[in-house]
């Protein structure tokens, strides 16, 4: 029996979110009434422009596009929507390493699953530490086309994963609507720049790191369209763009005893998406 592995919630395409236009109310002096001449002043302050949201994204891109090398720690929660409407909250620590053009390994342990996923510039493997099995596609490419293959043929996505693509900018811009510059905001202590962007079907919010260092701290989805409208959310930390990644990182090497299974392939029209699931009842009714 084939069996398929799957680990949803790749970062999307990001779509940017209309800014509103800020205005100041002027009083008005009551009418036949002599007003006093304006105190001259040295020099008329002019308006702070409000930062431009997909600038400040696209500066995050191209900063991750230059780095030859880098690893990030992420914490991750994830909701699950459940018949009649009920919503749970489930964690993950996410640890990502990526060396281009070609290596990324993303490593996961979280509440309901425990996945690997390793990509060495030939083969890229997923395999699951809970069930003991894995699987593997012959890809022959950079990280983009390792992801893309993936996706299409096997409705593949993985978390973080994309930080590595050097078409992040693109995947992140696509089918942009509107996009809102919220504030300067703290993440865990660090200044941020607060952004809002909107698609039909994904609502999301960045948190980019103020200064010379553009670093995604934080970033939150919310799905729409579907039941309970699910957030994914994961807070970045322990950016290290000089790491010493030991040889084999990127190497998978099955653990004794491991199963190997095929992915299961996807139609080309199908667009993967997850669903309510039913908790397990134990002893009673929920």
């Amino acid at each position: 029996m084939k069996r398929k592995l799957h680990w949803a919630l790749l970062i999307p395409a990001v779509i940017l979110l209309g800014s509103p236009a800020l205005s100041a109310a002027q009083e008005k002096a009551p009418p036949n009434v002599p007003q006093a001449a304006a105190p001259a002043s040295p020099a008329a302050k002019a308006p702070v422009p409000t930062p431009d949201p997909k600038h400040l994204l696209g500066q995050m891109c191209e900063f991750l596009k230059q780095q030859q090398q880098f690893s990030v720690k992420a914490e991750v929660a994830t909701d699950r929507v459940y018949h009649g409407g009920k919503k749970l909250q489930f964690g993950q620590e996410v640890t990502a390493s990526f060396k281009r053009p070609d290596k990324l390994r993303i490593d996961g342990e979280g509440d309901l699953d425990s996945k690997l996923l390793l990509f060495d510039g030939k083969t890229l493997t997923l395999y699951d530490k809970y069930k003991d099995h894995y699987a593997d596609i012959a890809v022959a490419g950079d990280i983009d086309a390792a992801l893309d293959k993936a996706y299409k043929d096997h409705g593949l996505r993985v978390g973080l994963a994309e930080l590595g693509s050097p078409k992040l900018g693109d995947h992140l811009g696509k089918d942009l609507v509107h996009a809102l510059y919220v504030g300067l905001h703290k993440v865990r202590g660090v200044p941020c720049h607060h952004l809002a962007f909107d698609r039909k079907d994904i609502h999301s919010q960045v948190w980019v790191e103020a200064g010379d260092k553009p670093l995604l701290r934080k970033f939150v989805i919310t799905q729409k369209n579907l039941p309970g409208s699910p957030q994914w959310t994961a807070y970045l930390s322990d950016w290290n763009f000089s790491p010493a990644f030991a040889d084999n990182l990127f190497t998978f090497v099955p653990p004794a005893g491991a199963q190997k299974i095929k992915f299961m392939p996807v139609k080309s029209s199908d667009t993967p998406e997850p669903k309510p699931v039913k908790p397990k009842k134990k002893g009673g009714k929920s």
